[in-house]
């Protein structure tokens, strides 16, 4: 993976070629080669989609409530261990 500056000139590079070619492309042609730019830029970054996201967020939340109940399971047992040593 490209370091974010490294894969920002690069990019700003690739881009500059597209503005400044002996001849200039036309509209569409432009854009479909700068999605192909972007595309490219993207694929070469750790990124996740807004769903997958979404969903790892789910399953931290419910992992987190797990945990919280386990903790309190263990707070009670001890409690109860520490409470009946004393009797």
């Amino acid at each position: 993976m490209l370091a974010p500056k490294a894969l920002l000139d690069a990019l700003s590079d690739h881009a500059s070629r597209l503005f400044n070619g002996d001849t200039p492309l036309p509209r569409n042609e432009f854009e479909a080669q700068f999605k192909i730019l972007l595309q490219s830029a993207f694929s070469k970054l750790d990124l996740v989609s807004r769903e997958e996201f979404d969903s790892q967020m789910a399953v931290l939340a419910r992992t987190r409530a797990r945990l919280e109940a386990l903790e309190a399971k263990v707070a009670a047992l001890e409690n109860s261990e520490t409470g009946e040593s004393r009797d």
